[in-house]
């Protein structure tokens, strides 16, 4: 990649998540490639400025500790050079050098960025579901960019070759939590082909698939590249989590020239996945659905009016009470004190402390509780009009 000033391009998608590969990252050596990764950051900054917002799943920590530690790995490959320990180890080490690079980039570029390590448990749990989803979008709306790994330092699935946790699928569930328009993911060839380009010189690049079937997941099957922990199957099962959910996912050679915001503007790059379900709608049943609801947080005509002009956050200070049992991260239903149901929401606090902070200011929360979870009741992220 160049380093020649960007062409504007309006954009196609405004929320992006874009995961970069293992061997794009180190450019197929051993330690970390600084231009390819300053090309990225660059890409992605400039989407920033001009109002996307942009996550980021990076691999690569394992890779820069190996680099950094080969000599004092070099007996422990020998013997084992798959061992879960010593790569862990290798994360441990990576993982600061890794941020730092991107920090340091992202810096030049005028944009901040802040550290997210994630495991699959915190986003099956639903309180750190709730937590991830809360401070990733709250990150985006600040313009900041979350730069975001496995915690391969506890989470152990991504060591373990890669067929249950790995960062192709990290970063589908990612797009999931923030609601994305785009997944990117940015490997070290230029899409899906029909069969591996690297044996056959006959395969052919699939620019758009509107259903993942048999075939192209056939077309998928192969290994991974000599430092990566996927390999196009993953991709494409992170495609089809994706893809369910509402997003668009494209998979791209991500050392192409301007690839981060060719994709974002909707240039034909790589392979397309077309959504095969509504992201919205699919969210919309969810929360309205009436079997989800723990209970109901009752407004008064103030905070009702609110709300239902749109893009409001439910406060403390328009609750009134609050009826039945739920928990921080239940599905909740806002209602007016004569039971008109308005919206349905994730609650940002448990039955009990809403009771007890109903009528304050936001301000008051941390006195009344002696703790606070954020200044709304449901954030307008996890709220959704009837």
């Amino acid at each position: 990649m160049t380093g020649e000033r960007l062409q504007p391009q309006r954009l196609l998608h405004r929320r992006i998540v874009v995961k970069v590969g293992s061997n794009v990252l180190t450019g197929g050596e051993e330690g970390l490639h600084t231009p390819t990764i300053a090309a990225i950051a660059t890409q992605v900054a400039d989407l920033v400025r001009r109002g996307a917002q942009v996550a980021l799943v990076t691999s690569g920590a394992v890779a820069a500790g190996r680099h950094r530690l080969r000599e004092a790995l070099r007996d422990a490959d020998s013997k084992a050079p798959r061992d879960v320990q010593s790569r862990q180890v290798a994360a441990a080490v990576g993982q600061s050098r890794l941020m730092a690079l991107w920090d340091s980039l992202f810096d030049e570029a005028g944009v901040a960025v802040g550290q997210a390590l994630l495991t699959r448990g915190d986003l099956a749990d639903r309180l750190g579901y709730l937590n991830a989803r809360n401070t990733l979008l709250a990150m985006l709306d600040l313009g900041v960019v979350p730069v975001i790994n496995e915690n391969d330092v506890v989470s152990v699935e991504e060591l373990q070759e890669g067929r249950i946790g790995d960062n192709d699928n990290l970063s589908a569930q990612v797009a999931n939590l923030v609601d994305a328009d785009l997944l990117l993911l940015l490997t070290d060839i230029a899409g899906l082909y029909t069969t591996d380009p690297r044996r056959d010189p006959n395969a052919r690049l699939i620019e758009r698939v509107e259903r993942i079937d048999e075939a192209i997941e056939a077309s998928a099957a192969g290994g991974a590249g000599a430092r990566g922990t996927g390999g196009m199957t993953t991709k494409v099962q992170a495609a089809r989590i994706a893809t369910g959910s509402g997003t668009h996912v494209v998979i791209a050679d991500g050392r192409a020239q301007d690839i981060v915001v060719r994709a974002a503007s909707g240039e034909p790059v790589g392979t397309h996945f077309l959504p095969t379900g509504d992201r919205i709608e699919s969210r919309r049943r969810y929360l309205l659905s009436g079997l989800q609801a723990r209970g109901r947080v009752v407004v008064d005509a103030g905070a009702a009016g609110a709300l239902l002009r749109g893009g409001n956050s439910l406060l403390p200070a328009g609750v009134t009470r609050c009826e039945g049992t739920f928990q921080r991260g239940d599905v909740v239903q806002v209602v007016t004190s004569d039971g008109r149901h308005l919206a349905s929401g994730t609650a940002n606090y448990g039955s009990d402390e809403v009771a007890q902070i109903a009528g304050k200011q936001s301000g008051q929360i941390a006195d009344t509780l002696g703790y606070e979870f954020g200044e709304e009741v449901i954030h307008r992220n996890n709220l959704v009009l009837v």
